[in-house]
């Protein structure tokens, strides 16, 4: 029996895991201005590069395109199997206890920025394609690793990939969890700006800063303070930090009183997990008695739009819900202003039954009538049948390796799969477990990870055979 043998040839193959996923988290591959060839910046060129040559060194035929995707085949015939990977990260940002780009492992974690989104279940696909090699298990078609380069910022490299190469029949992506996600969540994603002049008036915050990545949300932000000092700040600041369970560190600075809050991190398609550092720290500000101004009236009413703990955007007036796809998400995740006026971006996850008439109708009427100029990039939902074909010979294969009960679930992060018809995200993490992506201690189980490259073997035998 196939499994028997995929079983056995993945014993004690933990250590060539951990040393092939520690070879990638070694290249800081967070995308940076373009260079000549590398569209993206030397990191993620550099992933790739390495990615490309491990492939190499096991025996695969590898293709380059441009920098920003690369290919490994199985066989040269034709291809019916992709599984779509990406090489690129977020940035480290703060509050590791590890070295983010050297790899560490504790008790079966390997911990490290990529680990788990999405290096290691990238290894996993390859190691998965050397098995069916090694296994000499016969196939009719080709099954194809995709590795991206600009999945975290703006998935422009898949977009020119498919512009040149025609999509597989049957595509998944190992960029979330087990069992099979069908549905991800549509996207609304604004930029908004205001303007006013200098109040000289004080007590008055001179400037406010938070956040630096659209889909991360921020682990710090941070305030000027004008006119009060650090006595009068103190109760004020442990009040607030009881009420929402970030700490507020507090310093005199040149003349002025410099407030850092400190939440926790973490992805935008999950802000029920985190701790928004910026939404604590407007609502500290807005209890602040501030002078009367345009200043600290555009704190109060963004603080009345984004309140801490609203994940749903209840405030402003779009928090909605469905049974396929889930309820809507809102998170504010960059923030800046200056004695002259502020510029946001907030983060939201839409369900299949937002519109355009109840999500970004209601925010732009809600910004007008506050003076509030505003962008905006709506991107639609995505979703396949859980009764499909393809998606029933995963369901059935992740049943057969781990002995749980496979489903259909929704997701508010988005993978390459997105625009693709028919294309589902598949693992590579298990239900359940908190990988802490994109936030300090990203880490991966190794057990985990084996046990997914298992489950993409036996998934390559039944589709490509």
């Amino acid at each position: 029996m196939l499994q028997e043998r995929v079983n056995q040839y993945f014993e004690n193959k933990e250590s060539t895991f951990v040393d092939a996923i520690s070879r990638l988290i070694a290249v800081k591959s967070v995308q940076e201005k373009p260079l000549p060839g590398m569209p993206f910046g030397k990191g993620p060129a550099d992933a790739l590069a390495l990615a490309l040559n491990m492939a190499n060194e096991l025996g695969f035929s590898t293709a380059n395109f441009d920098n920003y995707v690369g290919t490994v085949n199985l066989s040269d015939r034709e291809t019916r199997l992709g599984m779509l990977c990406h090489l690129d990260v977020v940035g480290e940002g703060i509050g590791w206890s590890t070295p983010p780009y050297e790899a560490v492992l504790k008790d079966g974690m390997l911990y490290g920025r990529g680990s788990s989104d999405n290096k290691g279940p990238a290894v996993a696909a390859l190691f998965a394609l050397k098995a069916v090699k090694d296994l000499g298990i016969p196939l009719q078609y080709n099954a194809r690793l995709i590795l991206g380069t600009d999945e975290e910022t703006a998935s422009s490299d898949i977009v020119y990939y498919f512009e040149r190469q025609p999509a597989p029949r049957f595509v998944f992506s190992p960029d979330g969890a087990f069992p099979v996600t069908n549905t991800e969540k549509g996207g609304l994603k604004t930029t908004f700006t205001k303007n006013w002049s200098v109040s000289e008036a004080l007590p008055r915050v001179t400037a406010v800063k938070g956040g630096a990545i659209i889909n991360v949300i921020p682990q710090q932000a941070e305030a000027w303070v004008e006119g009060m000092s650090v006595a009068e700040l103190q109760p004020i600041c442990e009040g607030v930090a009881k009420t929402t369970g970030a700490e507020f560190n507090i310093t005199r600075e040149n003349g002025s009183v410099r407030i850092l809050a400190v939440g926790k991190g973490g992805h935008a398609a999950m802000p029920e997990k985190s701790n928004n550092a910026l939404t604590a720290l407007l609502t500290l500000l807005s209890a602040l008695p501030l002078a009367e101004s345009e200043s600290a009236q555009a704190i109060r009413e963004l603080n009345r739009l984004f309140p801490h703990g609203d994940y749903y955007g209840k405030a402003i007036g779009i928090a909605q819900s469905d049974e396929i796809s889930g309820p809507l998400t809102l998170s504010f995740d960059i923030y800046e202003q200056t004695l002259t006026g502020f510029s946001g971006r907030f983060d939201s996850r839409t369900p299949l039954c937002a519109t355009r008439e109840n999500s970004l109708d209601v925010v732009a009427q809600r910004f007008a009538g506050l003076g509030i100029a505003l962008e905006s990039k709506v991107t639609a939902p995505h979703h396949t049948s859980c009764d499909s074909p393809f998606i029933q010979t995963l369901l059935k294969t992740y049943e057969q390796y781990t002995g749980r009960k496979g489903f259909c679930e929704s997701t508010g992060g988005g993978t390459y799969v997105h625009h693709i018809d028919g294309g589902v995200a598949f693992g590579a993490m298990m239900p359940g477990f908190e990988s802490k992506m994109h936030g300090a201690d990203e880490h991966a189980s190794i057990a985990d990870l084996v046990t997914a490259s298992k489950v993409f073997t036996q998934v390559i035998a039944d589709v490509c055979g």
